[in-house]
């Protein structure tokens, strides 16, 4: 919307210079020269108003839902390297792969599919 503001102030600016050149022609209507300075002060009003205006950045709100892989129970999931109990907040998303990080032992390694046979 900016964008259009700006090209369109610009077009106001342009034809309100025209218009005030056209003025000092001698054979030219002595009118122009208030028109002319009349579009340029819109031009720039518009543009003081557009400048103005913050940008909207849009949101966007990504959900990952997780599917941890086997019969994973948060209660009794153990650290493979200390056997520390571990929870939730301990697993994190890397690169699209559950990591968990040992709060104990400062381990870190990937959740593995057992299989399911």
């Amino acid at each position: 919307m900016k964008i259009v503001a700006y090209i369109g102030a610009g077009l106001l600016i342009l034809f309100g210079a025209l218009m005030v050149i056209g003025a000092t022609d001698p054979t030219g209507n002595p009118s122009w020269l208030f028109v002319g300075l009349v579009l340029i002060v819109v031009g720039l009003v518009i543009i003081y108003f557009a400048a103005r205006r913050k940008a909207q950045a849009p949101t966007t709100n990504v959900t990952l839902n997780v599917d941890l892989p086997g019969n994973v129970n948060f209660d009794s999931l153990k650290c493979k390297s200390c056997g520390g109990t571990l929870t939730a907040e301990n697993i994190s998303m890397v690169n699209g792969a559950p990591m968990v990080t040992c709060p104990f032992c400062h381990t870190i390694y990937q959740l593995t599919e057992d299989p399911k046979w």
